[in-house]
């Protein structure tokens, strides 16, 4: 099967990679920047570097882009895309991309497969890609009305490059709960870093401010176009942060322990029924 995966960052040089090392598929890699395909082409990620035109070619393609750069690369290329070939993404929301594609599509003649892969790296860029970034992790397919045969195809490869679980979802279900896993923690860890105590943290720090802190190294750039396309979920998400931080915050200025514990044994005992 010839592979097309269009934006070489971390998450598609890792699919480069993960396909060249789990499979025997050909892979062409196309690139805004030519430097990061000649590296991809150098260092065995991927077959060909490609062109727009090289998309009549493949029978699957792996945008992973960011999420308005998919449906502009798209609109502007549709025309060059495989008939009947399998179109996927790899961005952090779906109901933002999965109508538009879906119109695209059926334009084009190719069928689109929303997916989202739940692995990544605090840093950026193909020179952090990994062939086993994936290796067991968790990989999301939105259908977005696809038949069935479909999504059964995109599930099979994902599980021939090495995601050890395969979840179907709506995009309405996705945005909404990585509103909750994902990006939440993001916004938390980014507001817990600005206090003014963060700079002269060493020494007074272990594992709870790396755990708290820790994807606080964020693409501001793509983050902030993920929150505002999934808006209403992350504020739903921030509501409910804030009234519990504020209940807590409410328990201390009042020197209420009895409600400060209950508060405190509640998280307990929610994580101690998950068995994390």
């Amino acid at each position: 099967m010839n592979i097309a995966v269009i934006g070489l960052g971390i998450i598609g040089g890792s699919f480069c990679k993960a396909i060249k090392k789990y499979t025997k598929h050909y892979v062409i890699g196309i690139n805004r920047t030519q430097a990061t395909a000649q590296r991809a082409l150098d260092s065995g990620a991927i077959d060909e570097i490609g062109t727009p035109e090289s998309l009549s070619k493949a029978d699957l393609v792996i945008l992973a882009m960011y999420p308005q750069a998919d449906i502009d690369f798209v609109e502007k290329n549709g025309r060059f895309f495989k008939e009947g070939s399998v179109v996927t993404d790899a961005s952090g929301i779906k109901r933002a991309i999965c109508p538009k594609m879906t119109e695209l599509a059926e334009k084009y003649g190719f069928v689109f497969v929303g997916s989202h892969p739940m692995a990544g790296k605090e840093k950026n860029g193909f020179d952090v890609s990994d062939a086993d970034l994936y290796k067991g992790a968790s990989f999301i397919i939105t259908p977005c009305k696809t038949e069935h045969k479909y999504v059964e195809f995109l599930s099979d490869f994902a599980v021939s490059i090495g995601f050890g679980t395969v979840k179907i979802s709506t995009p309405e279900e996705h945005d909404r709960m990585i509103a909750f896993t994902s990006q939440l923690p993001h916004v938390l860890a980014c507001s817990y870093v600005l206090s003014p105590c963060c700079p002269n943290h060493n020494g007074f720090s272990a594992g709870s401010y790396r755990d708290v802190s820790r994807v606080a190294n964020i693409n501001s750039t793509l983050w902030s176009e993920l929150f505002l396309e999934n808006k209403e979920p992350l504020i739903t998400e921030l509501d409910i942060l804030i009234e519990n931080i504020t209940k807590l915050k409410d328990a201390i200025t009042a020197d209420d322990k009895k409600t400060l514990t209950d508060l405190l044994e509640q998280g307990h005992r929610v994580k101690e029924a998950l068995g994390e």
